[in-house]
């Protein structure tokens, strides 16, 4: 006798475990290296205190204050490769330990692009659901199609228009969700060229929020798996795992929560990146996993998945 049973039914979501907040300690790109260590160890002093701070923060919210804090450093290996990990990897770690920082996850920005065979990017990408102006009737092609993601209504092209009507007159953009005034975002989430898809730095970005929240599922798996390395670290970076686990008694790497202490330069980044989340439909089950854990932990999480998010800019 054959049976049939619906396919969600059969559908099974892994879960992962989570610490309470992951805490990323910084970005490093290729003038960051140039400019030499001095400017890695003013970035980890800087950091220290707010580390410390939100250490303090979660132990008085955890029951005996077992807080569990995950710390992490992204390095661009997307946009230029410079240097390599055998010599770069130390340099950070040697500049974190001078100021009493621990490093638990390194992760290369390449690997929100696509992470052993995964591409996370166009997982996210496949989750946008576009937030259309309220009134609006197809005015814009869609984001899949354009590669621009926008949090309202632009302003239309002033000019004559066409012969026998009536000439466009400007109009101030407008934000859907305003509060009192409009603040408009319209951001490029990828360009094509003859050499294909780059993706923008705040799509990554949003990737790489959605990696360290544990929300990605592909079919249902955990995409990426932190791995620890043995025996020092590759002279390729194509050669070093997307995310690696450099200290074994670290908590785990996502978290129900984020904290980013990062330069004032990536203000405008981050603000691309709030907009591209609101607009990214999350696995329902994934959702629910995750809330039913903080609730069994009488953690309350926020609705809205950029409420989870939070950052200090030095």
């Amino acid at each position: 006798m054959t049976s049939f049973s619906e396919v969600t039914a059969e559908r099974q979501i892994k879960s992962g475990p989570l610490s309470h907040v992951s805490v990323e300690l910084g970005h490093l790109y290729m003038e960051d290296f140039q400019a030499g260590p001095d400017r890695l160890r003013r970035q980890f002093a800087a950091v220290a205190p707010w580390l410390e701070t939100v250490r303090r923060s979660w132990q008085n919210r955890t029951p005996g204050g077992r807080a569990r804090i995950s710390t992490c450093f992204l390095i661009d290996d997307y946009f230029s490769r410079f240097s390599t990990p055998s010599e770069l990897v130390p340099m950070i770690l040697t500049a974190a330990a001078e100021n009493d920082l621990v490093i638990d996850y390194l992760a290369r920005e390449s690997a929100c692009a696509e992470a052993d065979g995964v591409k996370l990017a166009k997982l996210v990408e496949d989750r946008l659901v576009p937030d259309p102006p309220p009134g609006t009737r197809g005015w814009r092609p869609p984001t899949h199609e354009t590669g621009w993601l926008a949090n309202g209504t632009r302003s239309p092209v002033a000019g004559s228009g066409q012969a026998m009507k009536t000439a466009v007159r400007w109009e101030a953009p407008t934000q859907n969700a305003k509060r009192g005034h409009s603040i408009f975002v319209d951001v490029e989430l990828w360009n094509d060229d003859s050499r294909g898809r780059t993706w923008s730095c705040p799509f990554l970005a949003a990737v790489w929020q959605l990696l360290r929240l544990g929300l990605l599922r592909n079919e249902g798996q955990l995409p990426v798996q932190p791995v620890a390395v043995d025996g020092g670290f590759p002279t390729s970076w194509d050669n070093l795992p997307p995310v690696v686990k450099l200290n074994s008694s670290a908590t785990p790497f996502s978290a129900y929560t984020t904290l980013s202490v990062l330069s004032t330069r990536f203000l405008q980044v981050e603000l691309a990146v709030r907009t591209i989340l609101s607009q990214v439909s999350v696995d329902e089950e994934v959702l629910k996993q995750v809330l039913s854990r903080s609730s069994d932990e009488d953690l309350r999480l926020e609705e809205e998945l950029v409420d989870r998010i939070s950052y200090v800019f030095l």
